[in-house]
């Protein structure tokens, strides 16, 4: 399989506050297990743009886009969003790669330059509303990604599935009254941001979990809840908010995942795609700040979006 991965050095600029979780070191972690596996070489290489106004108006309202492209800190000044989420002054040029990246991995797998995309970026997105920053998120990376493939290359259908143990809230409220869009949402619950409406079948598959859930679990909520109202759907391409800290590892939350069950999920979602979707796969990198277990679980995701 080809696989594309997609980064660029401005997302490392962005930092918040000295021992916040969402920091840069999070993507070095990513690398330096990528290099150590020995894959890292194997994958094709591309720099993200910078997503334009255009499309990120799609998934944002104008006014909420103009308002954080304002927002310059000057040097050594931080702006607080909300109690967790800052912007310095490099914030706004990361967000842009980052949601540009998603645009570019769509681009490539539609126009079957790759056969899947992975997109390393930060800040994250699925907590981004279509008018709020929010939960270490500026612009929804995902929903751009997938208003794009709706606006310029024609889709009428597209799933997003979030496997981010944080409910994605924004993903959820961007496409709400979007009925060319699933999205299907596996969260812990109760926990930050302590949202997710009703399943709507056929649009809307939320599945709240509790603290503690194992592997088995898992899986078993994913077969049973999430691939029954995907193959009804039928979706013409799959985007990924792949977030990792639903690892044991990870001290955000309280689940009890691991390696392997990133690359089961990657798998099964694959197969699926192979099915239904042309084989179309873009996945964006979300939450995960246990920085061991974060390279580990990303590397295992990559090995099978790879492996076909």
């Amino acid at each position: 399989m080809r696989t594309a991965f997609i980064s660029h050095s401005d997302c490392l600029k962005h930092e918040m506050i000295s021992g916040h979780p969402e920091q840069p070191e999070r993507l070095h972690a990513i690398q330096d297990q990528l290099v150590r596996s020995g894959i890292f070489d194997y994958l094709l290489h591309y720099e993200a743009p910078l997503a334009s106004i255009e499309q990120l108006a799609r998934a944002h309202d104008m006014l909420y886009v103009d308002e954080i492209l304002a927002c310059r800190p000057a040097p050594d000044r931080l702006i607080r969003i909300d109690p967790d989420t800052f912007m310095n002054q490099y914030t706004v040029q990361a967000a842009l790669r980052s949601a540009g990246a998603a645009v570019l991995a769509t681009d490539l797998v539609i126009r079957q330059e790759v056969e899947n995309a992975f997109c390393c970026v930060r800040p994250p997105g699925h907590h981004a509303e279509r008018r709020q920053a929010m939960g270490f998120c500026f612009f929804n990376n995902i929903a751009v990604a997938a208003k794009h493939a709706l606006a310029e290359h024609g889709l009428e259908r597209v799933a997003v599935v979030d496997f981010d143990v944080h409910h994605g809230n924004g993903t959820e409220n961007i496409f709400d009254d979007d009925p060319r869009v699933m999205v299907c949402s596996a969260y812990q619950h109760p926990l930050y941001p302590f949202s997710g409406r009703d399943t709507v079948p056929g649009h809307l598959i939320n599945v709240p979990k509790g603290r503690g859930l194992l592997s088995q679990e898992f899986r078993d909520a994913i077969r049973s809840r999430w691939l029954p109202e995907l193959e009804t759907f039928q979706p013409q391409m799959l985007f990924i908010s792949a977030g990792f800290d639903g690892h044991y590892e990870d001290d955000l939350a309280q689940w009890n995942l691991i390696e392997s069950d990133y690359a089961w999920i990657t798998r099964e979602l694959m197969h699926f795609a192979d099915r239904y979707a042309s084989g179309r796969v873009v996945s964006c990198l979300e939450g995960g700040y246990a920085l061991s277990a974060l390279g580990r679980s990303v590397t295992a995701h990559i090995k099978t979006l790879m492996q076909g």
